[in-house]
């Protein structure tokens, strides 16, 4: 049975398939990792009419190259061959979220105004030590602007804004509601445009700014949110607020990812050996949602918003911890047992390593597996005329493991009643085509898959390669044990000679 067939016979009992059938949707941030999962599952699971996509040329490439470019993404693949006029449902939009009305043309603009009915607003910086004026302008300022273009949208029925659970850290327990104490961010934008960037981007200055949130991309965010209950009207917003977003669960390809963000740079560097130690507390929640849920959570609630209008901005935590939750320490051991049984290719090092629940040895273990090695391998690398790397790659996993160390050694209790709510509301054929319940999640299965993904999406290792990289790995494992033999022999005859 053909794409097509499944979703008209689906339509019939599909209050969400129903809402979408023969609507445009605008989405902005669809070149990232969430905003591809929307748009395929989107083209795949709803008959819409159009998909309108805000796309940035870069590095030289016309708009219409970087819309070819994103549909070239595996998770595409078997849309194009069921559906082969899937490009004709798909139009780039040329713009950035950075300029003026996102530097919409008058004619592009006119089209939108016209014909779209519902609104993603995925687009954001999602580095966690981003400068504050840009994290300002891209996860702030972009929200004003998208909420000024949707109130001259003549069809809209729905505007889905992507915010985070995390936005609220000072509260331990986070309801689903936007909270009013968060700051002004028109004040905070005038700010930026007065005063020197260099001063405002200092760290000094930056903590002073943000306060009790962690960095800025927290910071802004929770901005993000004042601004639509200041600006919003009566646009149909609602606001999603996923967790850490990891790897597919189960579509639009199991363990489907394509960045080193978060867990899965732990994930990647420990499956190459490279990473030995991380600054964690085991017993803490490891509050991860798999990619299809939050995306499949906002489809929903666009239709929700939709059909129920609300004066109120519903909210929608989209977190795993109060469903089926997972600690560090079991991610910890579940992901060593999946990397050590679908190796990745030629690691530098047999996997090991363990959390640390102290950052103080956590300092220590750094400097001894991490950065001596590095050193000593871009020394080797230097000597043989070969361009020294390690140093650099080890530099920019502290930086990223120092990123996530404050979600990793701290715990929050969401709120999740208005998704529990909209879940029961939805037909049987719809619980199943948008699935967002985890409670059916079975975290070895799902983190195995995660490895695996990471191994073959990121890494671009094929699993046929899995039988040489388990025979490199187990060589690894006896040239570690050989050394640390090795190194007891010497360190007992330092011992004697220095004691005895």
């Amino acid at each position: 049975m053909s794409e097509e067939s499944k979703i008209d016979r689906t339509d019939k009992d599909s209050k969400i398939g129903s809402f979408y059938a023969g609507k445009s949707v605008f989405i902005t941030g669809a070149t990232g990792f969430m905003g591809k999962v929307l748009v395929e599952k989107l083209l795949r699971s709803t008959r819409v009419k159009k998909v309108y996509l805000l796309i940035r040329p870069k590095k030289g490439l016309e708009t219409q190259v970087r819309l070819e470019q994103l549909m070239s993404a595996k998770i595409f693949n078997k849309l194009k061959e069921s559906c082969p006029d899937v490009m004709s449902r798909v139009e780039a939009v040329n713009g950035d979220i950075t300029e003026h009305n996102f530097g919409i043309s008058e004619e592009d603009e006119r089209i939108l105004v016209e014909d779209v009915s519902v609104v993603f607003h995925s687009a954001a910086t999602i580095k966690f030590d981003e400068d504050l004026t840009k994290a300002v302008n891209l996860n702030v300022v972009a929200v004003f602007t998208i909420m000024e273009i949707c109130k001259k949208m003549k069809k809209l029925e729905a505007f889905v804004h992507v915010s985070t659970a995390y936005c609220n850290t000072q509260f331990k327990h986070i309801s689903e509601e936007i909270y009013p104490m968060n700051g002004d961010p028109v004040g905070i934008i005038d700010l930026c445009k007065r005063m020197d960037p260099s001063v405002l981007n200092s760290p000094k200055m930056t903590s002073q700014i943000i306060g009790n949130k962690p960095n800025t991309y927290t910071f802004t965010k929770a901005l993000g949110e004042s601004a639509l209950v200041s600006e919003g009207g009566c646009l149909p917003i609602v606001v999603i607020r996923p967790s850490i977003v990891v790897a597919a669960w189960r579509e639009p390809l199991p363990g489907w990812l394509e960045n080193l963000n978060g867990p899965t740079g732990i994930v990647a560097g420990a499956g190459k050996g490279v990473l030995r130690t991380v600054y964690c507390k085991r017993e803490k929640i490891a509050d991860l949602v798999p990619v299809d849920i939050p995306i499949n959570l906002a489809i929903a609630a666009a239709w929700k918003i939709a059909s129920q209008p609300s004066n109120a901005i519903p909210v929608y935590n989209c977190t795993s911890g109060s469903i089926n939750p997972i600690r560090w320490g079991q991610l910890e051991t579940m992901g060593m047992a999946a990397i050590r049984k679908y190796p990745m290719e030629n690691v530098l090092w047999y996997p090991g390593g363990s959390y640390k629940e102290s950052a103080l040895l956590n300092t220590i273990c750094q400097l001894i597996f991490h950065s001596l090695p590095a050193y000593m391998m871009d020394s080797m690398a230097y000597l043989m005329g070969k361009k020294p790397v390690m140093v650099r790659v080890v530099e920019k996993m502290h930086k990223a493991q120092k990123a996530i160390e404050y979600f990793a050694t701290n715990e929050w209790k969401w709120s999740n009643d208005n998704v529990e709510k909209l879940n029961k509301e939805l037909t049987e054929v719809d619980r199943r085509t948008f699935n967002f319940d985890l409670s059916d999640l079975n975290w070895p299965d799902f983190i195995a898959v995660y490895v695996k993904g990471t191994r073959q999406f990121v890494f671009k290792e094929d699993l046929s390669t899995l039988d040489e990289a388990r025979k490199h790995t187990d060589k690894m494992f006896w040239v570690e044990k050989c050394l640390q033999i090795v190194f007891f022999i010497v360190f007992g005859q330092l011992f004697t000679w220095l004691f005895c």
